[in-house]
């Protein structure tokens, strides 16, 4: 059996390599040629898996992405040719919701506001945007839902959906906006600009728009027109239109931008790959030996001890820096698009992003009683060590 697998895809060997014979390639520089004689595909969401691509494709039955996202891949067109597929849908949501975090903190120390203060809404409760209501809740941060899809399929199946509201409501009634939806082109619940001109030109001053779902899903072009006019909103993209040759001018008004590496952590990006090795063991019906825990080391920040009379917003920025710290991938991507040019950059930072863990590794002790910051920082992600008995909560 031949396996062909994008080069970055993390833990490829330890996972594909007793199946077969293992060929590693770049994922944007995959081609039709690269399929012959191949039984297997894995990817991640640089390579669009179309017509094109399986033109040579004489031998394969298997295709897999290491991604949640799925918009990349031309399924009707695998079914259609028998070809089984998998994708690994939740495997990074953690990680992403740990960057959206990690990112809405870093603006409110920049701009002087609070997150305790601020009502968050979240377009699309899928895997992220579930998990970060989740956690907004837990922290005690006020939110608002919108997943106009999931209402509909709630109602068609005679159910009441309640929380959740439309986008104009979220628009009127949010100070920040986080995107969380997959990118679909067309029908009644199309996303590709739905943050278009007229949506962009609705926000209120002062309103912060986070996207980490699909960089389609906003106009590009009037976000950078609003933020260069009036620049009374404030930027964090993680996501862009025409990856990797993103707009350098709306990068460079973005108040946070990153190389859509929300949910590149180590633990999310070898989960993802374990999904697909599993889905593939099933297609050849053999056992999955290879378990996840086998695949992540020990982290290398294991433990942080916080003492008394930190404010509870500044203890917490500690300990999300401590694991992940979103301006060092801001800096990088402004170095590496400045030294190699925007796409070879963005396409660098991805390629070399350093070991990342989640929250949940970090035990974080609190050396006295503090109610109020255990919530906060347990509601994170974080696990919480009682110095009295020395046991995670």
């Amino acid at each position: 059996m031949r396996i062909l697998v994008d080069a970055n895809v993390p833990a490829a060997e330890a996972c594909f390599g007793s199946l077969g014979e293992l060929v590693r390639r770049p994922g944007r520089e995959i081609t039709a040629d690269d399929l012959v004689n191949v039984d297997a595909l894995v990817v991640r969401s640089i390579t669009r898996v179309d017509e094109a691509l399986l033109a040579r494709a004489n031998r394969l039955r298997f295709v897999g992405t290491c991604t949640i996202g799925t918009d990349h891949i031309e399924t009707a067109l695998l079914a259609e040719r028998g070809i089984a597929f998998a994708s690994a849908p939740g495997c990074n949501a953690e990680a992403v919701v740990d960057h959206v975090l990690g990112s809405l903190a870093t603006l409110a120390e920049r701009q002087g506001w609070r997150l305790a203060e601020r009502r968050v809404g979240v377009v699309g409760a899928g895997n992220v945007g579930g998990r970060l209501l989740g956690r907004l809740a837990a922290m005690g941060i006020d939110c608002l839902a919108c997943d106009p899809p999931r209402v509909a399929a709630e109602s068609a199946a005679g159910q009441s959906l309640s929380g959740f509201v439309d986008l104009e409501t979220l628009i009127d009634e949010c100070d920040v906006l986080c995107l969380h939806t997959p990118l679909v082109r067309e029908g009644p619940h199309a996303t590709h600009h739905l943050l278009d001109a007229e949506a962009i030109a609705e926000l209120a001053p002062g309103t912060v728009l986070l996207n980490a779902g699909r960089g389609d899903c906003v106009d590009g072009a009037a976000l950078r027109q609003r933020l260069a006019g009036e620049g009374d909103i404030s930027a964090v993209l993680d996501v862009w239109e025409h990856e990797p040759a993103i707009d350098t001018a709306l990068c460079d008004l973005a108040e946070i931008a990153t190389p859509h590496i929300a949910g590149h952590s180590l633990d999310g990006k070898r989960r993802g790959t374990h999904m697909v090795y599993r889905a593939l063991c099933r297609e050849l019906g053999l056992p999955a030996r290879v378990t996840l825990d086998a695949l992540l080391p020990s982290p290398p920040l294991r433990r942080l001890a916080l003492g008394p009379g930190l404010d509870p917003e500044e203890a917490l920025r500690l300990c999300l820096r401590a694991v992940h710290d979103v301006r060092r991938d801001h800096d990088s991507l402004r170095r590496e698009s400045r030294r190699q040019g925007m796409a070879k950059g963005f396409d660098a930072c991805r390629a070399n992003y350093p070991l990342r863990r989640e929250f949940s590794t970090l035990e974080v002790e609190l050396t006295e009683p503090d109610a109020a910051l255990a919530a906060l920082l347990t509601g994170a992600g974080f696990r919480l060590l009682h110095g009295d008995d020395g046991k995670s909560r």
